[in-house]
């Protein structure tokens, strides 16, 4: 199992990348959250397999159609425990 920070960069922001990014985790049965913020960038925490984690961070990478993912940073967080996924307002 993987529990990751992810931190997307780019035109990410009013292009339905959370709903989306919703549906791709809860399709894989990730657990977490996603926000945006305040510097126009978005972050998650996420939390499930190694391969599902994958799938999800490379779909992170190209996102919805309207976004353009510049680039995503990850880094490895110790512990999380969430039962879904959610998008914080």
């Amino acid at each position: 199992m993987a529990t990751l920070d992810v931190h997307i960069f780019g035109y990410v922001q009013g292009t339905g990348y959370r709903y989306s990014a919703k549906q791709q985790a809860d399709r894989l049965g990730i657990t977490g959250w996603i926000r945006n913020l305040d510097d126009g960038t978005v972050k998650a925490r996420i939390h499930g397999s190694d391969d599902d984690v994958q799938v999800f961070l490379d779909w992170c990478k190209q996102g919805p159609v309207l976004a353009k993912v510049e680039r995503v940073e990850t880094s490895d967080v110790s512990s999380f425990d969430a039962d879904s996924f959610s998008i914080h307002y």
